[in-house]
């Protein structure tokens, strides 16, 4: 206990600017250098995490006489050592202090390494913590949303939980909970899927990361914004209905919410309002994001007793959003054809890869290429959800991968329904191994 109380008064002393004796001194006493600098960063850190979060004299918190300028100087100080676990309280504090001022009073340099850190996790901070650095400085929510991204594209997923397990550890779909940080993060991926074309691996993220904000919202106690702030532009009632997810719904009323979803939408793109590719654009985004409602109407043409034409002009504008109306129309006779064959087939117990050939040649006949992916998407639910398709699955996938370049795409619709039935529950084991078995070639290929 002295040894420990010596140590701490020296470290606490100025006795540091004799670096010699001091070294001498605190190895008399049996401790290490390691140890004395530990307790002088301490004694270091203390006074100043008590002066910046405001110490209680007489009733009074005197947090604001703390001069901008010197909250400026501890930030700077904080530099090099951003590391050291003892001064975590500290970089904690400086990121929630604002102590009243209408200009950044932190500098650029701290705020970048700080993020720096925790994004590289050299450190850990509280949820509150990170919040505060990103809305206080765009360059670091720019770089983690830029790097989530990275992350994310680099490297090959098995599973869309691993997906959402990168996504949630980033803490960024918690801190959209802010409308400001949802955003701008909203406008990363934006150009994210402009600069791609579109990706499925970017779209993916962008779904995932949509319901894990979702989740993060709808958890939120302290201050919950209306959804229509971060949505603010968009038709409600369209939003409305998107936001409602499956599982809140019966099954039987899957199809009857997305004919209402496609009605609404149709009716907004042709609006003869809807001058500009910007504005359309927009609305192709929303509908984007809410992916998982467009995966379930694909499986509803193959699965369930529908009206097609409501669920194939949905899945044709969000497939081909800039055809005009002349276009869609076309694209729309090519899908109700492809769909036509695959019913026709559906009740069929045994098939082989030859009788699906005639829509595989329809893939590579359109001169579309957006209806290309449309017709993958019917394709790959036939062979998951149709008995026959069970049969010639794997040689058919296996087939349609190595004469198109869809080993990417196919791959995404497999990780995704896995996922939804992962979730639900609803399908027989027998697809499930199947899905297992597709997957595992294909990423292998991937």
């Amino acid at each position: 206990f002295l040894q420990s109380l010596l140590c701490h008064l020296l470290s606490s002393c100025k006795w540091e600017s004799n670096e010699a004796e001091t070294s001498t001194f605190i190895s008399t006493l049996g401790y290490t250098s390691a140890d004395y600098y530990c307790h002088l960063v301490k004694n270091m850190v203390f006074p100043l995490v008590t002066e910046l979060r405001g110490n209680q004299f007489n009733g009074l918190n005197i947090q604001g006489r703390v001069s901008a300028s010197r909250v400026n100087a501890v930030s700077l100080f904080c530099v090099p050592l951003i590391t050291l676990p003892d001064l975590t309280p500290l970089l904690e504090t400086l990121l929630l202090y604002h102590g009243g001022a209408s200009k950044e009073i932190l500098s650029s340099e701290f705020l970048e390494a700080v993020n720096e850190a925790f994004l590289k996790k050299k450190i850990s901070l509280s949820e509150s913590a990170v919040f505060s650095l990103w809305l206080r400085h765009l360059p670091s929510l720019e770089k983690a949303t830029l790097c989530l991204l990275d992350q994310l594209v680099t490297i090959q997923f098995n599973s869309l939980e691993e997906v959402a397990c990168v996504i949630k550890d980033s803490l960024l779909p918690q801190a959209a909970s802010h409308p400001a940080i949802f955003r701008i993060v909203n406008e990363i991926f934006k150009n994210a899927l402009l600069e791609t074309d579109g990706t499925p691996e970017v779209m993916t993220i962008i779904q995932v990361f949509t319901q894990l904000f979702l989740q993060a919202h709808q958890n939120e106690n302290k201050r919950k914004f209306p959804l229509k702030a971060y949505f603010p532009y968009h038709h409600q009632p369209l939003l409305t209905a998107l936001l409602r997810r499956p599982f809140e719904l019966p099954t039987t009323h899957w199809s009857q919410h997305l004919k209402h979803i496609s009605d609404m939408l149709k009716a907004l793109v042709e609006d003869a309002n809807m001058s500009s590719l910007a504005d359309l654009f927009e609305i192709w985004f929303l509908v984007a994001r809410f992916g998982e409602w467009l995966d379930i109407a694909a499986e509803q043409l193959l699965k369930a007793a529908v009206e097609p034409d409501a669920l194939l002009w949905l899945l044709a504008f969000y497939y081909c959003p800039q055809n005009e109306n002349q276009q869609r129309t076309q694209t729309m006779v090519e899908a109700q054809a492809v769909y036509n064959h695959l019913m026709m087939l559906f009740s069929c117990t045994v098939l082989s890869v030859k009788d699906l050939e005639a829509a595989v040649h329809s893939i590579t006949d359109i001169e579309q290429r957006c209806n290309q992916h449309l017709i993958t998407h019917l394709l790959t639910n036939f062979l998951l959800f149709s008995s026959g398709g069970h049969m010639i699955a794997q040689e058919f996938i296996y087939h349609i991968t190595e004469t198109t370049d869809r080993s990417k795409e196919v791959c995404s619709l497999l990780i995704r329904s896995a996922y939804r039935i992962n979730h639900n529950g609803e399908e027989n084991q027998r697809t499930v191994k199947l899905l297992n078995e597709l997957l595992q070639k294909l990423t292998l290929k991937v």
